[in-house]
């Protein structure tokens, strides 16, 4: 499942991920930058209160120990997880994409590039051949230096089965190699990565990506949350939906298999001034 506020944030990230170009510490493409001998990676806290403000960033809620923002954003003053498009592109991005990087998008039989039909001003980055995974990484690997750059923690990688939309043109290896350059540009920057949904991928992205968490979205509605914790242990955390919840939130709770990591929201995540703004936790 996608980020449901990837739209919302499209226009800032272009901007911010061009500035990372310019600005981030050269490395060659899809590689990582080695980390110093003082610095650690700091995985994200298997206990606390997360809030996932995707769509508007905003001082966090008092008991909050975890934010994830967009890449766009700053951190907040608790631990904060940088969210990152690293599998398709961003709306506010269609014409860079278009005019300038065409050859890294995925297209159709006639040619057309394949967009994600649940969102679709964002087409699929083209993961199959080697050496466009590593341009790819180059370019999505500037934004994870932006990310390290701003000092946030860790970053989470969305949407590591766009495979599933591809019409069959992407396999899960291919997303899986892809994601691997990503995770070692995250680690050589001294940040901790996690996997974005793709329950039923777990056990292979820990494995050959090195993924050092899991982030899901609706874990509990779809019944997959064990899926998670059965590779994770302790270092998953879930968001789910006011509009979309399997019972009540206290049944959510309630269920064992429930990450204690996590975190009700109203769908576009919004900000606290929004009436539609929703934000509960476990």
């Amino acid at each position: 499942m996608a980020s449901p506020a990837r739209a919302l944030a499209g226009a800032a990230l272009a901007a911010a991920a061009l500035t990372a170009c310019a600005a981030g510490p050269p490395a060659s493409a899809g590689a990582a930058v080695e980390p110093s001998a003082a610095a650690a990676i700091e995985k994200p806290p298997t206990s606390g209160v997360l809030d996932y403000q995707l769509g508007a960033a905003y001082t966090p809620p008092a008991g909050v120990t975890l934010v994830t923002r967009d890449s766009s954003a700053s951190p907040a003053s608790v631990y904060s997880i940088c969210y990152v498009n690293g599998f398709q592109t961003q709306p506010g991005e269609k014409s860079l994409w278009l005019n300038q990087r065409r050859h890294l998008l995925l297209e159709d039989s006639s040619g057309n590039p394949v967009v994600d039909p649940g969102w679709p001003d964002e087409f699929l980055l083209d993961t199959s051949t080697p050496a466009k995974r590593t341009e790819l990484a180059s370019i999505i690997g500037a934004t994870i230096d932006l990310c390290a750059n701003k000092g946030f923690k860790a970053v989470e990688v969305d949407n590591l089965d766009s495979y599933l939309r591809s019409r069959g043109k992407l396999t899960v290896g291919d997303n899986l190699a892809y994601a691997k350059l990503l995770a070692d540009r995250a680690h050589g920057r001294n940040l901790a990565i996690g996997q974005k949904n793709s329950a039923e991928q777990a056990a292979q992205a820990k494995s050959q990506v090195g993924f050092d968490f899991a982030v899901s979205e609706e874990c509990h509605r779809w019944e997959e949350c064990s899926s998670y914790s059965d590779v994770y242990g302790k270092n998953v955390m879930d968001v789910e939906y006011t509009d979309d919840l399997r019972g009540t939130f206290e049944d959510v709770c309630e269920d064992p298999d429930t990450p204690a990591v996590t975190t009700l929201r109203d769908r576009f995540l919004v900000g606290p001034n929004d009436p539609g703004y929703a934000f509960d936790h476990c």
